[in-house]
């Protein structure tokens, strides 16, 4: 039987020698090339199409092995190879253009019954497409073009669909405004061990942003639904942590659709039942897997979760005894969903509510609390006389 590095030896004999019967036959059928953070490829056929593309486009391609380091059934490669893209074939899509390629890379092959069964291989795409005359050299006149364009992008995302960078509103506490035009969607973080807890995930276009704001802080470590609506599950899909609700929310998170049953969008003006269908449908980040459930009484990051049920059943806010801090999604609204004017705490609309009577008890409990600030899921906080301003909201009349 040979060993390990022999086969990665007979190998990259073969591909230097262009012999693809030889290279592929050392292959395991069904076995992975997996080009990192490019393509897989499928021995036999995968291999063989691959390289023989590649011959095609730089016909004078050649590897040489700088160095082979082996450890039981693996053998890491490193290797150079150079080659001119004289065609006749296409390189990517790109047609030949008599250029030079100099390329350094490391390939990681496991061999098993003198069979290779699968491989890493590193290579730098982004030297290839320099070298190629695909992307501008570094510091060069051209890359500064580029770079501008790409910088002048990145602004207009952010003020068009992304969010602000994180804001402390109190200790250990973050906030991240998104949301086009007034930022009027709030994301928190809260300090949690090492990283920070996100509670309420906005729209999906923050996504960037919240998780950015949270890599700043040392990483999402979990994300608390206030409830699932689109506008406030839209990030968590793609934040890469474990996600948590009220049970009462399960299903809603889970579910692929955007609208909740209960909403009545008759209940606003036309013209802003027509912008609202659309919008949030683009606010959404589709389903959410659920890890588990919180639930009243529960502590999440130093604060203890409160169930305030009314315009989601399963609404929860955060409440932390020491500063009086109350952190509610959508228990109440500071800005009028009609005009986005910015105002008092009132009971969220009608439109989108679960139980608007079970909405005004919540505010009510809130107000008993007596938060000396009160952070809800849209525009600002509620300061002052906090108490008397959520107890005139929960009476007011619709």
């Amino acid at each position: 039987m040979a060993s390990t590095s022999d086969i990665a030896k007979r190998y990259f004999a073969a591909l230097r020698a262009h012999d693809l019967d030889a290279a592929v036959a050392l292959w395991r059928p069904g076995a992975i090339d997996r080009f990192v953070g490019q393509q897989d490829l499928v021995a036999p056929d995968g291999v063989r199409a691959y390289f023989q593309s590649l011959y095609d486009a730089f016909p004078d391609f050649a590897l040489e092995i700088i160095e082979l380091t082996t450890y039981r059934d693996r053998t890491a490669v490193r290797w150079t190879a150079t080659g001119t893209f004289a065609g006749p074939a296409t390189f990517q899509s790109f047609a030949p253009n008599g250029a030079r390629l100099e390329l350094e890379g490391c390939d990681v092959v496991r061999v098993a019954d003198d069979q290779i069964i699968h491989n890493d291989a590193y290579v730098d795409t982004g030297a290839i497409a320099r070298q190629l005359g695909f992307l501008p050299e570094p510091g060069s006149p051209a890359h500064e073009r580029v770079a501008k364009l790409a910088n002048l992008g990145t602004r207009l995302k952010g003020r068009l669909h992304g969010a602000t960078a994180p804001e402390l509103i109190g200790e250990g506490v973050w906030i991240v405004r998104g949301g086009f035009p007034r930022k009027l969607m709030n994301v928190y973080l809260i300090e949690d061990g090492d990283g920070v807890a996100v509670f309420d995930a906005g729209i999906s276009a923050m996504t960037t942003s919240v998780s950015a704001g949270a890599a700043m802080l040392g990483g999402a470590t979990r994300i608390i639904l206030g409830h699932a609506d689109c506008d406030h599950r839209g990030a968590a899909p793609g934040l890469g942590a474990p996600v948590y609700c009220h049970e009462r929310e399960l299903d809603a998170a889970r579910s692929a659709a955007a609208f909740r049953p209960y909403w009545d969008l008759t209940k606003l003006p036309r013209p802003v039942a027509i912008v609202s269908d659309k919008l949030l449908t683009a606010w959404d980040g589709g389903a959410v897997e659920i890890e588990g459930t919180v639930k009243e009484g529960d502590e999440v990051a130093g604060f203890t979760v409160v169930e305030l049920p009314g315009h989601a059943p399963g609404l929860i806010g955060l409440y932390r005894e020491s500063d009086r801090m109350a952190l509610v999604s959508d228990c109440f609204y500071t800005f009028d969903v009609r005009t986005a004017i910015k105002g008092g705490p009132r009971v969220p609309h009608p439109a989108y509510d679960d139980d608007v009577d079970e909405a005004r008890r919540s505010i009510a409990k809130l107000a008993a609390l007596e938060p000396k600030v009160a952070w809800a899921g849209h525009a600002d906080p509620v300061t002052g006389a906090v108490r008397e301003q959520l107890e005139a909201a929960a009476a007011a009349l619709p």
